[in-house]
């Protein structure tokens, strides 16, 4: 077992490829049971303004937080169970493995060309409507989706339980499936969701900019060259209207060589997206080159979050520092997906 200090560093890496083997609990997954939680929670606090959701977001990320501390603080002097603690808490936030099996079960329904089925897969992964997309376009959604949540539902939360151990696992977790429940744009949380959704785009504004530049490094796994990859992405990275969409989908688009953006319908409005990249459209090739950049993003960043949680957990041992949080080593209204469902990809 590995020392206290290396304790958070040894259960990033357990717990990333607890999902990397197995993937997500397919029933009572925590985050399912945090949904449930913070929307009986919403029916006692919502009111249609911002402070109501300031309540709610600093109630609903606050709760985990403690917890997450809690767990810390017990486990300080356990190196054991603050191993299994982090492991367990990685592989309950992480959703790599998901995220690359909806993209591989998308090409294979546009490959045999059923594009019904392509249609009812893609709520899997973004909110927009299906109903009149052609393979192109359902391609197009599949590769942003998987570029915004390499970010969102990877990196994101590696670089968080890097920095902060269980507290930050937990708490970046709760704040982004906040965003999905209530971040979205809609008569009902206009202004009730936005604290929920200005916490995630500032919890994700280092992260996402990480994910643009392991998509980068990472490239030619896709055909795709560093190069071209850093010239797309900083030429387009800030065209997008999130402040971190954009930057992981400029990148996946120059690894991949395609051309993002376009005319997006969500179920009752549309929105026109600047393009992103240069080249074709995507088609079912690049869903799985864009599985593949994913894997390997996700690969780099636990490399790099654990070497970070390593060096903290060395620095605050030799200080003598205890504090919980150091030392040792999603969907739209109706519930929490895996992958968000606000709108933006």
């Amino acid at each position: 077992m590995p020392p206290r200090w290396a304790a958070d560093a040894a259960g990033l890496i357990a717990g990333y490829l607890l999902d990397a083997a197995i993937g997500d609990p397919r029933r009572l997954h925590p985050v399912a049971g945090y949904g449930t939680a913070t929307s009986a929670l919403e029916q006692r606090v919502y009111r249609p303004h911002r402070a109501a959701g300031t309540l709610f977001t600093t109630i609903a990320v606050g709760v985990p937080v403690l917890a997450g501390l809690a767990a810390g603080r017990a486990t300080r002097n356990h190196p054991a169970a603050r191993f299994a603690v982090t492991a367990a808490a990685t592989w309950t936030v992480l959703g790599g493995r998901t995220l690359r099996r909806e993209a591989r079960t998308m090409a294979r329904h546009l490959d045999a060309g059923d594009l019904p089925a392509a249609r009812g897969r893609l709520n899997h992964l973004c909110g927009r409507d299906p109903s009149a997309l052609d393979e192109p376009e359902l391609a197009r959604a599949t590769v942003e989706s998987v570029a915004e949540n390499t970010s969102d539902a990877v990196v994101a939360p590696l670089v968080w339980g890097a920095l902060l151990g269980p507290a930050g696992l937990l708490g970046y977790r709760a704040a982004n499936t906040l965003d999905a429940m209530v971040g979205h744009r809609s008569p009902r949380y206009a202004r009730f969701g936005t604290p929920s959704a200005r916490l995630d785009d500032l919890l994700n504004l280092a992260p996402s900019r990480l994910t643009g530049l392991i998509t980068a490094a990472v490239s030619p796994i896709a055909g795709g060259t560093p190069k071209e990859t850093l010239r797309v992405w900083r030429r387009d990275r800030n065209d997008h209207p999130s402040p971190n969409a954009g930057q992981c989908e400029s990148a996946m688009a120059g690894a991949l060589g395609v051309r993002l953006g376009g005319r997006n319908v969500y179920f009752g409005r549309s929105e026109t997206r600047p393009f992103l990249g240069d080249g074709p459209r995507p088609s079912a090739v690049h869903l799985r080159r864009a599985a593949r950049v994913s894997g390997a993003v996700g690969a780099v960043a636990v490399v790099l979050a654990a070497g970070v949680a390593a060096a903290r957990g060395g620095l605050t041992a030799r200080s003598g520092i205890t504090a919980g949080g150091g030392g040792g080593g999603g969907a739209g209204p109706e519930g929490p997906r895996l992958f968000r469902a606000r709108p933006r990809s």
